[in-house]
């Protein structure tokens, strides 16, 4: 990965998000039109060698412009259970290790949002990115105590990188969901233009990390770094550097079924804790954005995606779950109507939609033998084939604007504990934190 700086004005950006879409869809095209000539192995071929050189087009694309653009790239990445592996693992470069920004360019930040030269703060400073994300990059540092630290530094100009990315993603945004819903658009636009703007403010993510560390202080499972509070303004964000095993090395051959079904068990209560108990819940489920130790605890990063849940909510997802849990299908459709997810004029989703899905999530929340994700290999397409039968109910559902970054992270999850192979007592956890 070369290092580059992004493109920061609205008309570059929306030229390159233009062009790259262009040439992925005359790729596209083209092999549809040749497609025909191939058969077997050698259709499914092209088709894969197609894949991956449009998942390096935007992993190139996306890497280099960073902002939220790159954060759509990041989605993509997040279902890599539904990918080629092959195609998988070109994108989830955007997640892992993106273009950095030249190490003097991110000194010169640190310098000046801290007002001190360099040597004057830390003991060292790596000049490699440790990491590159969307809209910082982190550097490895020790501190004048000599305790490892991580520096976690916003690109320059990623203010108005982000705002650009807003303005010409909410105008595809907003074509695209008028395509498929008949629902206000604005409200959940709002939602996940907070969310984005959010994550601008390193010193709001500080006090998230604060907050967990609290909220985690009894829960040896979850590791949250403690923030370096002299060394963090706004735009950099210093913490103590808590290694771990990476994603990449975690899922491979060398780590035993049994310590990746612990992980899969800790990353599934750290969701669900966060929506039912705690009320607060890390919305970026990459999963770059933990590392794992090898006695089953697991460590969290990046807490610039957080939500806050409504009462309300926490309250209507409890009582869905207990229905499942109870086998109570039929209450589903009020449940779901009292939630704030239904049709237009407020009718119910029929009972005729519903029941497929409550059949697939039931499965997963079965006793013996205990669900382990990914067993099902035709699950996404499953799902798809719903989405596909049901697209003219779909088509005027309302939902309220706070479900999308919860379904968002659970979703996220779901591709994690798949790649993880991991089984667990999913059905328990669930039901100690919604029982009573």
């Amino acid at each position: 990965m070369t290092e580059k700086k992004p493109t920061t004005s609205s008309l570059g950006r929306i030229v390159k998000i233009g062009s790259l879409m262009g040439r992925v869809s005359t790729s596209v095209a083209t092999e549809r039109a040749i497609d025909f000539a191939f058969s077997g192995p050698t259709k499914q071929l092209r088709r894969t060698e197609n894949l991956v050189k449009n998942a390096a087009r935007i992993v190139e694309t996306l890497g280099e412009m960073k902002g939220a653009a790159m954060k759509v790239g990041q989605m993509l990445s997040l279902h890599e259970s539904m990918l080629p592996p092959e195609v998988a693992e070109v994108l989830s470069l955007l997640q892992q290790k993106a273009p950095s920004v030249p190490s003097e360019v991110m000194r010169y930040e640190v310098e000046g949002a801290l007002k001190a030269p360099m040597g004057e703060l830390f003991a060292d400073f790596e000049e490699e990115a440790y990491a590159s994300a969307s809209i910082g990059q982190v550097h490895r540092a020790t501190l004048k105590d000599g305790r490892p630290a991580a520096v976690k530094i916003q690109y320059p100009a990623i203010d108005h990188i982000v705002t650009a990315d807003l303005k010409n993603l909410k105008r595809l945004f907003q074509s695209l969901f008028s395509m498929f819903f008949k629902a206000d658009f604005e409200p959940l636009w709002e939602e996940v233009r907070d969310r984005l703007l959010e994550e601008l403010d390193y010193e709001h993510e500080a006090e998230n990390m604060r907050q967990m560390a609290k909220l985690y202080a009894e829960v040896p499972e979850i590791v949250i770094p403690q923030v370096i509070d002299e060394l963090s303004t706004k735009n950099v964000l210093t913490m103590e550097f808590v290694g771990g095993i990476q994603p990449r090395e975690a899922i491979s051959d060398r780590y035993p079924q049994e310590l990746k079904n612990e992980w899969g068990r800790v990353l599934f209560e750290f969701q669900v804790r966060g929506l039912y108990h705690d009320r607060l819940m890390h919305a970026d489920p990459n999963l770059a954005n933990f590392a794992f130790l090898d006695d089953g605890r697991v460590v969290v990063y990046d807490f610039g995606c957080m939500k806050r849940i409504p009462e309300r909510i926490a309250t209507g997802y409890t009582a869905l779950v207990r229905a499942l849990l109870d086998d109570r299908r039929e209450d589903i459709p009020e449940l779901l109507l009292e939630l704030g997810v239904f049709r237009s004029d407020h009718v119910p989703i029929t009972q005729e939609v519903i029941d497929p899905y409550y059949d697939l999530i039931r499965e997963m929340m079965r006793e013996e033998p205990p669900y382990t994700f990914g067993e099902d290999e035709e699950f996404y397409e499953k799902i798809m084939d719903l989405g596909a039968a049901n697209w003219s109910q779909s088509m005027d559902l309302h939902f309220p604007e706070d479900i999308i970054f919860i379904d968002r992270s659970f979703a996220g999850h779901f591709g994690n504990l798949t790649t993880l192979r991991a089984q667990g007592p999913w059905r328990e956890i669930a039901d100690n934190y919604t029982r009573g």
